[in-house]
């Protein structure tokens, strides 16, 4: 196993919620459950240091945890970065894309009720508009910001309702891609992440 297919997998874990903000990364624990050496893992670690996905707590590292400011900050960035995508697929998703991205919204109704089924169908639907904007250094701005989104400790669609309300929304995004609308797409994607960071703040507050 390479050291990237280490980083993969702690990525894959934090995202899964195996390992989740404030939990201790231990090197040997990590190499005996991936089933690799030491050294693979102890590369992986140590970029992820360096993305700030992981912390340092004394001589430990630990998932990193978003501060309220952290989160905001990322949500700027990431709506900048969605609207755009949205903006692109637009004007240059091939019309099997667009297929595809009305059938999520479709496929992702049996999923409600499943909050973290939900979440996982969410990163897909938009990961798929990300490709579909056919422009690769977009596609590796995004990937860096949905690696961060791994660190909040739950999801803004386990809120009553918002489950349904995402897909509606997803749903008038796809439909402006459809009409090759950019401004109407990159408004809806917007507006959608807007919503979410709404819901999300709401919850956050209720934890207090």
């Amino acid at each position: 196993m390479t050291p990237k297919d280490a980083y993969t997998l702690i990525i894959d874990a934090i995202d899964q919620g195996t390992y989740r903000p404030g939990d201790r990364l231990v090197e040997s624990e990590l190499a005996d459950r991936l089933g690799v050496s030491r050294t693979p893992v102890r590369e992986a670690l140590q970029r992820l240091e360096t993305q700030a996905l992981l912390a340092r707590d004394g001589r430990s590292l630990i998932v990193a945890t978003l501060s309220h400011d952290q989160m905001a900050e990322l949500y700027v960035v990431r709506t900048e970065l969605e609207a755009l995508a949205a903006r692109l697929a637009a004007q240059h998703a091939a019309r099997e894309e667009i297929t595809v991205l009305a059938a999520m919204v479709e496929e992702d109704r049996a999923l409600l009720g499943d909050a973290a089924a939900l979440s996982r169908a969410n990163r897909r639907f938009h990961e798929q508009i990300h490709r579909a904007s056919h422009n690769r250094y977009l596609v590796q701005q995004l990937g860096m910001v949905h690696r961060s989104m791994a660190l909040m400790a739950t999801t803004s669609l386990a809120a009553d309702g918002r489950g349904t309300a995402a897909l509606e929304e997803h749903d008038t995004i796809v439909e402006a891609i459809a009409a090759r609308d950019g401004d109407r797409a990159a408004a809806a994607l917007r507006q959608h992440l807007s919503t979410a960071f709404e819901v999300r703040l709401r919850e956050e507050a209720r934890r207090i």
